[in-house]
C-alpha cells in the first residue's frame, strides 16, 4: 500500500467514523455525562472528605479515601458512560459506539489509576506514574499500542551477542521501578512489624529491618532484568570494574555500610542509647546503613558515620546500665566542721528529683586540705542521663549553696598575700 493508497482509507474512515451522524450523538452524550459528573460531584465531594478526614490512625489510608472523594467527577462519568454503552450495545452496531466505548475505558483507567498512585508520598513522581500508565491504556485502548512499541523496538544498538532497544530499556526502568518500590513498600510493613516485637533487642531489630529491606530490592532488581530477557550472566563482563568501583571510588561507603553491620551485630550502641562520642553528646536517634543519627541537648542532630563509631572511642552512658554516678566538686571555709558539711551535703542532693537515692545514696569525701578551703567531692547516681548532665549538677549546686547559707558554712574565695623584700618607696608628685 503506497502513500496516496493510505491516505485514501485514512478519509475513508474519518468520513465513516468520525464525520457520522452516530458519532455525534455519542460526542453529545459523553458532554452531557461531563457536565452531569461535574455538577453532581461538586455537591457531594465536600461532605464526604470531611467525614474521610476524621478517619485516624492510617494516613496512607487516608491519602487514598481523600483521592477517591476528590475523583467522584470521574467515577460518576465513568458509571454513566458504562449505562450508555450498554444501551447501545442492545440497540446499535459496535461502529456506531466505538467513540462511548473508548471513551469509558479511557475514564475508567484514569480514575482507577489516579486513586491508586496517590500511595506514592512524592507528588511529582506520582503524577508521572499517573500520567505514564493512563498514556499506555489510551494506547492500548486506540489500537495504537502496537505501533508504537515497535517503533520504539527498532531504536536498537548490538553490543556483541547482546540487542539493547530503546523498548528494551523502557521496559527494564519502568518494571525495575516499579518492583523496588513493591519491595521498599512490603519491607517497611515487614520492618514496623519486626519493630513491635517485644522478644527482640533494639539492636537486632534493626539488623532484622536492614537486611529485610536489602533482600528485598536485590530479589526485585533480579527479577526486573529477567522479565525483560536481559541474561545475567553478561552482566559478569562488568563485575570486574564494579569491584574496583567498589574498592576506589565507594570506598568510604561500603566502609560505613559494614561498620553499621558491625554495630548492629555487637550491639555496642542501639536507639534510645546516651552516648559522647568526641565533643558531641547526645541520644541516638537512628541507626542508618551509612550514618548514625544523634540528636544532642540543644536540639541539633548530628549525622556521624558509622566507622567513627568502630574507630574511635565511644562513651555509651547507658550500654549495660542506665546508671550514672556523677561527681560535684565544692569547698568550705576551714572554721568549718568537715563532719557536718558532709552530713548537709549528702541529705541536701538526696532531695534533688533526679537522684538515684533507691539505687546507692549519695557520699560526701574530704578529698583535700586547699590552700584556702577544704575540698570535698559530693557524689550521686542519676538514672536518666538522655535529660542532660549539667542542669542536674547545676541543681545540686544550688541546693548546697541554700543549704550552707542556712546553716552558717561559708564558702571561702582565695587569698593572697603579698611580702615585698625591697622596701617601695611612694612619692607623691606636685602639680603646678
Amino acid at each position: 500500500m503506497d502513500v496516496r493508497q493510505t491516505i485514501d482509507a485514512f478519509e475513508q474512515w474519518f468520513r465513516t467514523f468520525v464525520l457520522s451522524e452516530w458519532t455525534l450523538y455519542q460526542f453529545g452524550i459523553v458532554a452531557v455525562g461531563y457536565v452531569a459528573a461535574s455538577f453532581l460531584a461538586s455537591r457531594t465531594e465536600p461532605a464526604l472528605e470531611t467525614k474521610a478526614r476524621r478517619i485516624k490512625g492510617n494516613p496512607d489510608l487516608l491519602r487514598v479515601i481523600i483521592a477517591f472523594m476528590r475523583r467522584l467527577k470521574w467515577l460518576f462519568l465513568a458509571v454513566w458512560l458504562w449505562l450508555a454503552n450498554i444501551a447501545l450495545t442492545q440497540n446499535t452496531w459496535p461502529s456506531q459506539r466505538w467513540l462511548v466505548s473508548t471513551a469509558l475505558t479511557l475514564t475508567a483507567a484514569w480514575f482507577i489509576i489516579s486513586v491508586l498512585t496517590k500511595i506514592i508520598h512524592n507528588p511529582t513522581l506520582s503524577r508521572t506514574v499517573a500520567i505514564v500508565s493512563w498514556s499506555y491504556v489510551a494506547l492500548y485502548a486506540l489500537r495504537l499500542d502496537g505501533p508504537v512499541l515497535s517503533a520504539l523496538d527498532s531504536l536498537a544498538v548490538n553490543l556483541g551477542a547482546v540487542r539493547l532497544s530503546l523498548l528494551l530499556v523502557l521496559k527494564a526502568v519502568v518494571l525495575a521501578v516499579a518492583l523496588i518500590w513493591v519491595a521498599v513498600l512490603v519491607g517497611n510493613v515487614l520492618s514496623r512489624w519486626v519493630q513491635r516485637s517485644g522478644d527482640l533487642s533494639p539492636s537486632i531489630k534493626v539488623l532484622i529491618s536492614k537486611f529485610i529491606k536489602i533482600g528485598l530490592i536485590m530479589i526485585a532488581g533480579a527479577i526486573a532484568l529477567s522479565a525483560t530477557g536481559i541474561d545475567l550472566t553478561a552482566l559478569t563482563v562488568f563485575s570486574g570494574a564494579v569491584g574496583v568501583g567498589i574498592g576506589f571510588g565507594l570506598q568510604k561507603v561500603v566502609s560505613n555500610f559494614i561498620s553499621g553491620i558491625i554495630i548492629l551485630l555487637d550491639k555496642s550502641i542501639k536507639p534510645g542509647d546516651t552516648i559522647t562520642l568526641g565533643d558531641t553528646f547526645g541520644s541516638i536517634r537512628d541507626l542508618r546503613s551509612r550514618f548514625v543519627s544523634v540528636i544532642t541537648r540543644d536540639g541539633k542532630e548530628y549525622l556521624i558515620p558509622n566507622e567513627d563509631f568502630i574507630s574511635q572511642q565511644v562513651v555509651n552512658w547507658s550500654f549495660s546500665s542506665d546508671y550514672v554516678r556523677i561527681d560535684v566538686d565544692f569547698g568550705t571555709a576551714y572554721d568549718s566542721d568537715p563532719h557536718e558539711v558532709a552530713r548537709i551535703a549528702i541529705a541536701t542532693a538526696s532531695t534533688v528529683d533526679r537522684v538515684a537515692n533507691d539505687y546507692r545514696a549519695p557520699v560526701c569525701w574530704l578529698t583535700c586540705f586547699g590552700a584556702s578551703s577544704l575540698d570535698f567531692r559530693l557524689r550521686f547516681w542519676i538514672s536518666d542521663p538522655a535529660n542532660g548532665l549539667t542542669n542536674v549538677r547545676g541543681q545540686v549546686l544550688m541546693a548546697l549553696w541554700d543549704a550552707f547559707k542556712e546553716a552558717g558554712v561559708s564558702i571561702p574565695f582565695p587569698h593572697r598575700e603579698i611580702i615585698m623584700r625591697t622596701p617601695v618607696e611612694i612619692k607623691q608628685s606636685r602639680q603646678d
